[in-house]
């Protein structure tokens, strides 16, 4: 997000919060180092925060094709970067996301735009593993759509359990992948195989 996409009053008004904050904690504002990290936070929140203002079915839509297609496509090892809502401390990970054709196919590369869309936002894991599904499901209508999301959660690490080597998986699953056993069964193997 460069400086031009950045909203002035948003900055102007969360800058003053994020200062107030800093001052609270009992740090020195005026320390070189601290001087511009409240603008610095106010436009690293309205980054972390920009997939509110999207529309992650539109994204969608803008590259779907008619194609007779029908076996299994996915898109693995989309970098995730979210902050969660209870804490507002980051989870990072990865995820995978699956789709069985129905006359259908999307631009490979709007999965992960949905996926950032998505994961811009205040979150909780599980919520956005829907929400994958969800939009895909809507937009393609496909025979099923599969997603797993492995995430590494700060709130969790750093501070609470501090459990530093935790993994939260979650999944979610329509169509032939909740019905077919075999076909969730080769979405997991070709998740788990090192291809490349």
């Amino acid at each position: 997000m460069e400086d031009k996409k950045y909203d002035d009053h948003k900055t102007k008004v969360l800058s003053e919060h994020f200062l107030e904050v800093i001052k609270t904690l009992g740090e020195d504002e005026n320390r070189e180092g601290l001087v511009k990290t409240p603008e610095r936070m106010a436009k690293a929140m309205q980054f972390l925060t920009s997939g509110n203002a999207l529309n992650p079915d539109d994204i969608m839509v803008q590259a779907i094709f008619h194609e007779e297609y029908s076996e299994m496509v996915i898109v693995k090892d989309i970098e995730v970067y979210s902050l969660c809502e209870h804490h507002m401390l980051p989870f990072f990970g990865k995820a995978h996301v699956a789709y069985i054709p129905n006359g259908k196919i999307v631009g490979l590369s709007k999965i992960p735009r949905v996926v950032d869309a998505y994961s811009r936002r205040l979150q909780v894991q599980e919520r956005l593993t829907l929400e994958i599904r969800d939009c895909i499901e809507r937009t393609l209508a496909p025979h099923g759509v599969a997603v797993v999301l492995e995430a590494s959660h700060m709130c969790m690490q750093m501070r609470g359990v501090q459990k530093q080597n935790s993994v939260t998986t979650t999944s979610a699953f329509t169509g032939i992948f909740l019905t077919n056993d075999s076909t969730r069964k080769e979405f997991i193997n070709l998740v788990q195989a090192k291809l490349h």
